[in-house]
């Protein structure tokens, strides 16, 4: 069953690119696209299961005008795949979806050191650097 409703990983990376091209920042774009994304997943993941919840990272994304969006797809996709059993594209291991620079989500300084330390695996490695709770969805 493909995903019909709300975003999947191309549509994110389109409206991360329209927000960011009208001056909104990259935490604007995290809360409105990521965060949206994965509420999407987590939807279909309880209504129909890992595999059709999957089918919102079957197309790859575009490139965006940030590099830290495209690494963010590609880890919340990695992310997913490990958490939830489902094969990830390989696309999502293609160079040039890593940050060159660390982008730590949260804009608090002082939790820094507490999103190196919790960020899961395939974020660290593209430099996106969240707390724990980022990914907790209720």
């Amino acid at each position: 069953m493909a995903a019909s409703v709300g975003l999947d990983a191309v549509s994110a990376a389109t409206l991360a690119d329209e927000l960011l091209a009208q001056g909104e920042s990259l935490l604007f774009a995290w809360r409105h696209v990521i965060v949206q994304l994965l509420d999407d997943y987590t939807h279909d993941l309880a209504r129909a299961g890992a595999t059709a919840a999957s089918q919102r990272f079957t197309r790859e994304p575009p490139p965006t005008s940030s590099a830290e969006v495209d690494a963010a797809l590609a880890a919340l996709a990695e992310h997913l795949a490990r958490r939830d059993s489902w094969e990830l594209p390989a696309r999502a291991r293609k160079p040039g979806r890593d940050s060159p620079k660390w982008w730590f989500v949260t804009p608090l300084r002082e939790m820094h050191a507490t999103a190196l330390q919790e960020s899961p695996p395939s974020f660290r490695t593209r430099g996106i650097f969240i707390t724990a709770g980022a990914l907790s969805r209720v």
